[in-house]
């Protein structure tokens, strides 16, 4: 959702104009819903993990997010060559640090291009794919405030 104001959230903050809002409510044990723009999405936690393994994890979303922005970006860059899409795959992989915090300390990503993509279109599609949106903010980390709401 945008607004043309600045907004703020739960704060007395102006907020920028562009604001984007989801909303995560708890559904049952280590499940959650994520509302947004009219969409909803599910995350839980694997049996393991004490969830009941109903969808994916937080951080496979995490992971998610990059590589359909990678496989976006990439889809686009051969639009706008006139190359098919059919066949365009990413494949991600991700590890945990095993010190603390807990996060995700690699990703690597392989992008399957379609097999017609010429040799020449290669690095191009490589180039935009890397700089992605979610890429970019992985490497130009956001400000990010977490607080309780009154």
């Amino acid at each position: 959702m945008t607004g043309s104001t600045p907004q703020t959230l739960g704060t007395d903050r102006p907020q920028p104009v562009d604001v984007h809002r989801l909303e995560v409510t708890h559904v049952e044990q280590d499940a959650y819903t994520v509302d947004v723009r009219g969409h909803r999405l599910r995350v839980d936690q694997p049996l393991e993990a004490g969830g009941t393994d109903s969808a994916p994890t937080p951080t496979e979303l995490f992971a998610a997010s990059l590589a359909t922005c990678v496989a976006f970006y990439a889809g686009r860059y051969l639009h706008r060559h006139g190359l098919p899409r059919t066949g365009l795959r990413v494949r991600t992989e991700f590890t945990m640090a095993t010190d603390r915090p807990a996060r995700v300390s690699a990703l690597r990503l392989l992008i399957d291009p379609p097999p017609e993509l010429p040799e020449q279109r290669r690095a191009g599609l490589l180039a935009v794919a890397s700089h992605c949106t979610v890429h970019n903010t992985l490497h130009q980390p956001p400000e990010i405030a977490v607080e309780l709401a009154q």
